[in-house]
């Protein structure tokens, strides 16, 4: 097959169906897409880009239509820049694609675009960029023969069969990652798409019941593996596993080694670039042992060779030379710009830029990169050599540095000093001519890479800009006593409604303004952001609505006045936040992480019920079961606490139905495929259940405390979460208004009534088209301290006038009383609130002081996961502060 001739191109449509009902793709939930489907899908997509050869930039993430999406580019005949979205824009700037295919709005979409009227060369069929783990990132040709020669040669050294399955945890725009795609496709084997991180609760599961038979992943990976117990679980199914991507440390690859060897299973250790499209080395895995730090032997229809900096051949053992590969795999060239797609190929051979050399056996290995060196006083200072060095001492480090000094940058307990005097034992410089400095964690690019960039932009702006510690410090106290790590995010850790509300609040005093979608950038972002300088910051419109809510309840337990609407707002903050912060766990079926957050609600509830108990000198056993609700049971007769505790008997409940409802596997694999279609389902079963159970279940005005009179507006909260599209919105405001003007109106029988539910109209369309509001900074004062304090606020605020005031209400006015109680409910509520966060406080920074082994023996009690402990509601990752 020629460079630019894609006839017998392994993913066109004619070779894809030709595959029929064998599985193509397997995602979560059990669904799968066949390769006859798979063709029907992407000659259906590859239709609507016929025309003349152009460029498609593809937003990629790890689905089913970025797969379709690549595919159907290639069908069509057109070149796929594959991208990140985050670097998509600016590539778009410089090669100025025709077409653009992305998720926008919740749906992917094809975007017709200017282009350009340079056409790509005819062999040209990817566009792939560079890792950019010691620089800036360039942008490299393959052609149609360098993806095939590439996926064959995968194919036959790991011995890929159509019977394999990978689970595929490695980004498409990852050369690594779309290489594992091609590979199988190529043979006509299936492709697990677990669709998130291996830190995902449910992760290891979600493999085993895939019965993948392989999986690959970077170094980076293989310590993921380790925090998830990967090796304390058996895969029948498992063949091999694969890493490369970098360097994994000779005692990882031993261990997993002789962990896949003793479940007759395999470890390929594998090295290349993207440059040759993905892989030009591989060790055996019969010889890997003992040979640990090792790449091995170049891959079918490559070679590999070691030349001196004149490009002589290094024909003898042991001795360094750069490492050059030859083989069909080779790229035509990088690219800088779209006249660049024009071009033909220009390489043949690849100089890869590593030092290596090959022993005895004639197995290759890597010693150094030749980018990578510092010329020091006349010595030649290797980098990887240096991090080599420190991580036989059990060091984690990333060495950057020129030709006046090295800087290694080191995760764990060890000083400064000690790693500085490690650095010139290794190097043979002298102190003043290294340093050292402790970071949380290295930080990492996509691909699982240490980003060397990033560590040598902190290090050029370290004086000027000094790292903020008090975003580490919020987050600390805030997941106290979980460890916060500088990659974690409020997503990655868990992050619930009441620590997000709380979050908002810490953040803004720190940063001045909170950013848009501040829940999944890391911790080391932000605390990186300056402050800023807006006096009107942009604050959540549900956090709004939660402190108004609070403020409401209170007022009418308080005056009975016929303002109602706070608790009905509540209830849809209760959906809204169970589709926002748990949907992940729900869909993954984790029971534990769906009701850890409870432990925040039941301890001081507990506490509250234990305190009546006391009083009383009986058990309210209705309230210690959480069904006093139900109407059985009574405050006067000691059987359950004052109906005020309802709401919370109610949030539990509507936790426990969302979780029965997705114990049902159809369930999750509709609200994985269709989630607003499911979610207006749900609010269809529970409309009707308003409507019809009361009718067999008569409890009296009690039965506005119970499940089937509120759930239907939890479901409305759910869905105006989960809402993308602008017709999805305006499709539930119709909807909700509805139903708001039926109870309200034809159902109300007085104005309290009436009142509860219009004022939910305006709490659903800010909702729904308000997600943020700037407000002054006096205001914002006001509302994130009592929407962070609304539970305790709520669980508080009837001790003010039924215990404190009760011995001076005979001197107080009615109207003195009442603004006493309402002023100091919400008082009593914000210093418990206050003093929890202090004693959080104290906690955190009392463990944190202490060595990581004390610190993890005083926490073995409290914790069994680095989880935190809440939420109000649920939310898939593209779903985050909608604007």
């Amino acid at each position: 097959m020629g460079a630019g001739d894609i006839s017998n191109f392994p993913f066109r449509v004619a070779a894809l169906a030709a595959r029929g009902e064998q599985p193509a793709l397997l995602l979560p939930g059990g669904r799968s897409v066949t390769y006859r489907e798979l063709a029907e899908r992407v000659d259906r997509l590859a239709s609507l880009w016929r025309g003349r050869r152009g460029l498609v930039m593809l937003e990629t993430d790890l689905s089913e239509h970025a797969v379709i999406g690549y595919l159907a580019a290639l069908e069509a005949g057109h070149v796929v820049a594959m991208q990140t979205p985050c670097g998509a824009e600016a590539d778009s700037a410089v090669f100025r694609p025709d077409y653009r295919y992305r998720r926008f709005d919740g749906r992917w979409r094809i975007e017709r675009l200017e282009g350009d009227a340079t056409g790509p060369h005819p062999d040209l069929a990817v566009l792939l960029s560079t890792s950019g783990s010691t620089g800036q990132g360039k942008s490299v040709r393959l052609s149609a023969a360098n993806l095939c020669s590439n996926a064959r040669a995968i194919a036959e050294y790991l011995g890929l069969t159509a019977a394999d399955r990978a689970c595929l945890i490695l980004p498409l725009h990852y050369s690594y990652g779309l290489s594992v795609l091609n590979a199988h496709l190529s043979v006509g084997a299936s492709v697990y798409l677990p669709g998130g991180s291996i830190l995902d609760e449910g992760f290891l599961d979600g493999l085993a019941e895939s019965g993948s038979s392989n999986l690959s992943g970077v170094p980076y990976s293989y310590e993921l593996l380790e925090k998830v117990g990967f090796r304390g679980r058996l895969f029948p199914q498992l063949r091999f596993m694969t890493v490369a991507g970098g360097r994994l440390a000779p005692e990882t690859v031993r261990l997993y080694n002789e962990h896949l060897t003793a479940c007759g299973a395999s470890l390929f250790v594998m090295y290349g670039q993207t440059e040759a499209t993905a892989r030009m080395a591989y060790m055996p895995p019969e010889h890997l042992r003992g040979r640990e730090d090792r790449i091995g032997i170049a891959i079918p229809g490559g070679s590999l060779a070691i030349e001196d900096e004149e490009g002589r051949l290094i024909s003898g053992v042991d001795q360094p030379g750069e490492l050059v590969y030859r083989g069909a795999n080779v790229m035509m060239g990088y690219a800088q710009s779209r006249d660049d797609l024009a071009r033909g190929a220009e390489l043949g051979v690849l100089r890869t830029g590593d030092l290596a050399i090959r022993d005895a056996d004639r197995f290759f290995r890597i010693v150094g990169r030749s980018k990578r060196i510092s010329k020091i006083a006349g010595l030649r200072i290797g980098h990887d050599s240096l991090e080599a060095a420190l991580e036989r001492h059990g060091i984690s480090a990333a060495v950057t540095g020129d030709d006046a000094e090295i800087l290694a940058h080191y995760v764990g307990a060890c000083g400064s000093e000690a790693v500085r005097r490690l650095l010139v034992a290794a190097s043979g410089l002298t102190l003043l001519q290294v340093k050292a400095s402790r970071i949380d964690a290295l930080p990492r690019l996509p691909s699982g890479k240490i980003d060397y960039q990033a560590l040598r932009n902190r290090a050029g702006r370290a004086d000027a800009v000094p790292e903020s510690k008090g975003v580490q410090e919020l987050f600390e106290q805030l997941f106290f006593p979980a460890r916060i790590r500088a990659e974690d995010s409020f997503l990655s850790l868990g992050g619930d409604s009441l620590r997000f509300v709380q979050l908002s609040l810490g953040l803004e005093k720190i940063l001045g303004e909170v950013p848009d979608k501040w829940e999944r950038m890391p911790v080391r972002d932000l605390a990186a952001l300056d402050r800023s300088d807006s006096k009107r910051p942009q604050i959540g419109i549900d956090l709004v609505i939660r402190a108004l809510a609070i403020l409401l309840v209170v007022v009418h337990h308080e005056t009975l006045w016929p303002i109602p609407g706070g608790a009905a707002a509540m209830v849809i903050l209760v959906g809204f936040g169970f589709a926002r912060f748990q949907s992940g766990a729900l869909i993954s079926g984790s029971l534990k992480q769906l009701l850890r957050p409870l432990v925040h609600i039941l301890v001081p509830y507990y506490l509250i019920v234990a305190a009546y108990a006391l009083a009383w000198g009986d058990v309210p056993w209705a309230s210690v079961f959480l069904v006093g609700n139900f109407g059985f049971a009574d405050p006067e007769r000691h059987s359950m606490l004052p109906y005020l505790y309802w709401f919370i008997e109610a949030y539990c409940q509507m936790l426990l139905v969302f979780a029965a409802l997705f114990a049902v596997p159809f369930v999750r694999r509709s609200a994985i495929a269709r989630p607003f279609e499911t979610g207006m389902a749900f609010l269809a079963a529970a409309l009707a259940a308003r409507l019809v159970l009361p009718q067999f279940w008569d409890i009296g005005n009690r039965q506005i405390f119970t499940l089937p009179w509120i759930f239907y507006l939890a479901a409305i909260g759910w869905c105006a979460a989960i809402a993308e599209t602008r017709r999805q919105r305006l499709a539930l405001m119709v909807a909700g208004t509805a139903i708001f003007l039926f109870f309200g109106i034809y159902k109300g029988v007085w104005i309290g009534t009436k009142i509860k539910y219009l004022l939910q109209i305006p709490v659903l369309w800010a909702l729904l088209f308000l997600p943020r509001i700037r407000l002054p900074q006096w205001g914002a004062r006001l509302i994130l301290p009592v929407a962070a304090a609304g539970f305790h606020i709520y669980i508080l605020h009837r001790f003010v006038p039924e215990l404190l005031l009760a011995p001076a209400q005979p001197l107080l006015s009615p109207i003195a009383n009442s603004l006493l109680a309402i002023v100091g409910g919400i008082l009593l509520g914000l210093a418990a609130w206050a003093a929890q966060r202090r004693l959080f406080t104290r906690l955190s920074r009392a463990l944190i002081g202490l060595r990581p082994m004390e610190w993890a023996n005083a926490t073995r009690p409290w914790i069994a996961s680095d989880r935190p402990l809440l939420a109000f509601g649920p939310q898939k990752e593209n779903q985050v502060q909608r604007q």
